[in-house]
């Protein structure tokens, strides 16, 4: 025992001897940096997620999470530039259900021997002639790509079908004058032709890129005259400016911001927000966010409604967005901004999608293993003054 001691302590001495015999320049202590572990953007994200959402949403947060990280449900809006009626039944055929009209006619049926059910307010109208089809809760079915149809244009456009409630919720009346403020890469601007609505449509994002990825929706399903007699406008300006280029000018306008797009971040690691480079400017999303929302309100005319919508589940980037955008065109524009009830509206659709019971203002998709769709929020404004 003693032998071991000793033979323990001889080779701690060797070893102070061979220290101190290095020259104190070549000394060098191991960082604890160069042993830290690298984590993706996905990653980073769910870490996010896991500590702001689980105290957000506290019991619904595991049920969310495994849906967020499972394969994401879509819908097929039908395009009515192609032969729709044709589309249509290929659709049913598949055991597809169109559940936008399935909703509207069950929110236009009063119930049995009440001859006194009031009709919605206007704030409640909706987008019409909208045909989206989705598979039954449960039902994990894929829709097959779109082909190209007869009259040059594809059939139906692939989408997250919780993507449609804000179009259907901004509610276009014949003869619209309508803004996409951030309209990239354009399910939701499609959608908002689709409506038949718009005698102006203004589809704007800053970047140029994404501009390029609307512009191809644009050439594959609107015929080429309609792209051409200027019912359609596509720019890349910087949306924050709108209000000051052309305000008071649009009945209509949708204002689906830049934001962490929760699903995408989860799933991709290209064009991931969660990058460590990127830190900045996810930590700004939000004031861009009310900038972008207060130029949208800017840009509508005293009377006109604008929908403001998000793919994330934050509500720092949801209700504090538009309670921030509010309070800003009180007080730098004495501008009057009021918030629209949609309980109805979330009424007629909560056949397809799960919603969250707790939202201060607008409304909230989220994702649920049954209907998994969204996250999708949104909120409609109508501006005052």
């Amino acid at each position: 025992m003693v032998s071991l001691v000793l033979r323990g302590l001889r080779d701690l001495s060797k070893r102070a001897e061979t220290f101190i015999s290095v020259p104190r320049r070549h000394r060098h202590k191991k960082k604890w940096a160069a042993t830290e572990p690298t984590f993706s953007a996905t990653q980073l994200a769910l870490q996010n997620f896991d500590m702001t959402y689980s105290v957000q949403f506290g019991e619904l947060w595991p049920s969310i999470r495994v849906s967020l990280l499972s394969e994401q449900k879509y819908g097929a809006l039908v395009n009515n530039f192609a032969t729709w009626d044709h589309v249509s039944t290929e659709l049913e055929q598949l055991n597809a259900r169109d559940f936008v009209n399935e909703a509207m006619s069950r929110g236009e049926r009063k119930p049995e021997g009440d001859q006194t059910a009031a009709s919605p307010p206007d704030s409640w109208a909706y987008s019409p002639n909208l045909r989206c089809f989705t598979f039954a809760r449960g039902d994990v079915s894929r829709f097959p790509p779109a082909r190209l149809g007869s009259l040059g244009v594809m059939g139906y456009y692939l989408m997250d079908a919780a993507s449609l409630l804000p179009v259907l919720a901004l509610g276009l009346q014949p003869g619209d004058i309508v803004l996409d403020l951030c309209a990239a890469p354009g399910g939701k601007t499609l959608a908002l032709l689709q409506t038949g609505c718009c005698r102006h449509l203004a589809a704007n994002d800053q970047s140029t890129s994404r501009t390029a990825r609307l512009q191809n929706v644009l050439h594959s399903y609107v015929p080429q005259e309609i792209r051409n007699n200027n019912q359609v406008r596509v720019t890349s300006w910087d949306g924050r400016k709108w209000g000051e280029l052309e305000g008071d000018t649009y009945d209509r306008v949708l204002v689906d911001v830049p934001c962490t797009t929760d699903r995408h971040s989860l799933h991709e690691e290209e064009n991931n927000i969660f990058k460590k480079s990127r830190k900045k400017e996810r930590q700004m999303l939000p004031m861009l966010q009310v900038q972008l929302l207060a130029a949208g309100l800017l840009a509508t005319k005293p009377g006109g409604h604008v929908v403001y919508s998000t793919c994330s589940l934050s509500h720092l980037q949801n209700e504090y967005v538009v309670q921030g955008a509010i309070e800003l065109l009180a007080n730098q524009y004495s501008i009057k901004v009021q918030v629209d009830d949609l309980t109805h509206f979330r009424k007629l659709f909560m056949d397809t999608f799960f919603f969250f019971p707790s939202c201060q203002v607008g409304e909230l998709v989220i994702p649920n293993l049954m209907a998994n769709f969204g996250p999708m929020y949104f909120c409609k404004l109508c501006r005052l003054t």
